[in-house]
């Protein structure tokens, strides 16, 4: 049987899949069918010749959920709130995204302000009632969702994340009067405090309930037809996988569902190789380039992530930062005259000029084939149209006066510094020096800019596994199931009641249990993880505080203070004994292990020089070895200017670059001394 990991990228579907018998492995990589992606699904499948009913496991990373929210693409949702908080969705914190920027415009709300509702209940900050939830105004307000023909409805009460009561009482009159009505609480979704994160977050659940059970009742359907009768199992923003059934009412949980199994690739080679437990995870696709740290073989979470400014999404993700720069990345001019490229992307349809698709514009894609970066057949997947390339690069170089070598490397430079910003801003957020990092580079377009990007920021080493190329499916199948629970609990350290701290603990644990068991995980193979968000008394931020297994006593105490206060320096940089420190929620994690991929094949070896290219670097054409990085034996040592060329990627090495072939098959790159030479 098959155990199969698939990616649907903006661009690109990749699949990676091995042999729980044979322990062979093969993988593919397709055009992402944009009008039905789960034909995409099947098209990878069928691309690596496995049979639909040989598949025990099909791991899937989608970006339907995030898509279709960014350009709010989903049936109108309703919202019923308390009276007061109508617009709280709206008007979020009253930030401002550009400071100085009169005109600017905020995001549209997930839920339309003639579709938000409120109902004149209240609980206050102790979960106590001090006005009741009316019966008439609720089943009047559920009259009004009936008459819209609302087909899901987020329910998010103040104070809610104390005493969901209400919620509750409301979600049963919808039901009542609209049985086949999606309806979400937010007590339920995400039980904390900071009512705009919770509002949004259940406004995000209720608006993609419908698209994801779609999308996923079309998958099952696909999959069924063609004979698979496996666990369908999805890619969770934490770093996890879980059961479809659960994902569909979840989809909140799904934000980053694609590049998670970067992550988790990472995270795979961080325990893999003992000497870079420090990685950031980069994944350069077809429309967008990943970003994140993984740091002794574990992504960093966040709860602050947003998907547009002041969207925000509070469940617990991988911290990754994405930005518009892939192959597909469309070179522009600008109103004063500068060359810019991305964010916008040909995509897979129409293209980069060079897929002769119907693209005209120039794209990274097409610089680099006219660099001569790339084999114009793409290891023979495609011929590659240089002439179109070369006539969309031309049009270009007319605008800013260049010739078309030079804006194909202007480009490139420029691309490439888009990337290494994104990579700083994830370092510098979390406190990080990039000069203790090694840079793993992932996607089909990755390897052929990770040197420029680590040159950039000073890391001086580039680390590019064998299926670089289609890494995020790679991941998924090294990614275990896991839930995230979390319940609110507020109280300075010293004060905390820890009988009901551990009362609390034990919900969660038993719930966190009973989800794994739904997926199908045996007791043996389950471990649980306590966190806790805390902060120091008077801040306005938490940190993730990891807390200790089994039943809390007082002398527990001492040990979560001082280990809350080197979790606070980590992130910060400092910490503080003057301040007391406070719980502010509980969490558990449920990790449901599963069977990690096999070693890495290597193939049995043969010639590895392909031949010669001219390539252009540092503004002169460098005549310069092509390998075939599948040949290629541990302990080999390449020097740049080189290319090495994979299945589904390819490696670019400037001219001072050193490569060696690792036990693994992983191409380590050290770029040190190229730093050195323009030092």
């Amino acid at each position: 049987m098959w155990r199969v990991g698939i990616d649907v990228g903006g661009t690109f579907t990749d699949l990676f899949a091995w042999g729980d018998e044979s322990r062979a492995q093969v993988s593919s990589k397709v055009l992402t069918t944009k009008h039905d992606r789960a034909l995409g699904v099947i098209n990878a499948i069928r691309e690596a010749k496995i049979p639909f009913d040989r598949i025990s496991h099909l791991m899937h990373g989608t970006t339907t959920a995030t898509n279709a929210l960014i350009v709010r693409d989903y049936p109108d949702p309703a919202m019923v709130t308390t009276d007061g908080f109508r617009d709280t969705i709206e008007i979020g914190r009253q930030h401002r995204e550009l400071l100085y920027d009169p005109y600017q415009t905020k995001p549209k709300p997930i839920v339309k302000r003639r579709y938000r509702y409120t109902v004149n209940e209240r609980m206050d900050v102790h979960g106590k009632v001090v006005r009741p939830l009316r019966r008439a105004e609720a089943l009047a307000v559920a009259e009004k969702i009936k008459t819209n023909g609302t087909r899901s409805v987020a329910v998010a009460f103040i104070n809610s994340y104390k005493n969901g009561a209400h919620e509750r009482e409301m979600r049963d009159v919808i039901r009542e009067v609209n049985p086949d009505t999606y309806v979400v609480i937010s007590s339920e979704t995400r039980p904390v405090f900071r009512e705009h994160g919770r509002f949004t977050t259940t406004a995000i659940r209720a608006a993609t309930i419908p698209v994801m059970e779609a999308y996923f009742a079309k998958l099952e359907a696909a999959l069924e037809a063609e004979g698979f009768r496996g666990s369908l199992l999805i890619l969770k923003s934490s770093g996890g996988i879980t059961g479809v059934d659960y994902a569909k009412q979840h989809p909140e949980e799904l934000i980053e569902s694609g590049p998670a199994g970067g992550v988790a690739y990472a995270a795979y080679l961080g325990k893999l190789l003992p000497a870079y437990p420090n990685i950031i995870h980069t994944d350069v696709g077809g429309t967008s380039f990943d970003v994140s740290i993984v740091e002794d073989g574990k992504g960093l979470i966040t709860r602050d992530h947003e998907i547009e400014w002041e969207v925000p999404c509070i469940v617990p993700m991988l911290d990754i930062h994405s930005v518009g720069a892939g192959g597909g990345s469309v070179g522009w001019v600008d109103e004063g005259g500068s060359l810019r490229v991305g964010p916008r992307s040909a995509g897979a349809s129409p293209g980069p000029a060079c897929y002769g698709l119907g693209g005209t514009e120039p794209t990274i894609t097409d610089a680099n084939l006219l660099l001569g970066r790339i084999e114009p057949t793409l290891g023979g997947k495609m011929t590659l149209d240089r002439a179109a390339a070369e006539a969309a690069m031309e049009r270009l170089a007319a605008e800013i006066g260049l010739s078309t070598i030079e804006t194909a490397d202007g480009m490139i430079r420029i691309g490439c510094e888009n990337m290494a910003q994104a990579v700083k801003k994830v370092l510098v957020s979390r406190g990080r020096d990039p000069r203790d990092f090694v840079l793993a580079s992932f996607g089909g377009a990755g390897a052929m800019h990770a040197c420029f990007v680590a040159e950039s920021l000073n890391i001086p080493r580039v680390v590019m596994p064998i299926h670089a190329g289609v890494a995020s499916a790679f991941g998924a199948t090294a990614m275990d199931l896991r839930h995230d629970l979390e319940a609110f609990y507020f109280s300075p350290v010293a004060e905390a009641d820890l009988e009901e701290v551990n009362a609390l603990y034990s919900r969660l644990e038993a719930e966190a249990v009973r989800l794994l068991e739904a997926d199908g995980v045996g007791r043996e193979d389950i471990e649980l993880h306590r966190t806790a968000q805390m902060r120091y008394v008077g801040q306005t931020y938490e940190v993730e505080t990891p807390m200790p297994a089994g039943h809390l006593t007082p002398g527990a105490v001492p040990g979560i203070v001082e280990t809350f206060h080197r979790c606070h320096e980590r992130e910060y940089g400092v910490s503080s004994d003057d301040f007391a420190p406070a719980l502010v929620s509980l969490g558990v994690t449920a990790i449901g292990r599963t069977e990690s991929p096999p070693a890495v094949e290597i193939g049995a070896g043969g010639h590895p020089v392909k031949g010669e290219r001219e390539i252009h670097f540092d503004r002169r054409w460098h005549t310069s070895t092509v390998y075939d990085g599948h040949a290629l034996q541990p302990d080999a040592t390449l020097a740049g200017p080189c290319i090495v060329e994979y299945e589904h990627a390819c490696a670019v090495l400037p001219p001072n670059a050193v490569a060696t072939v690792d036990s693994f098959g992983n191409l380590i790159i050290d770029i040190s001394r190229a730093l050195t030479s323009n030092a």
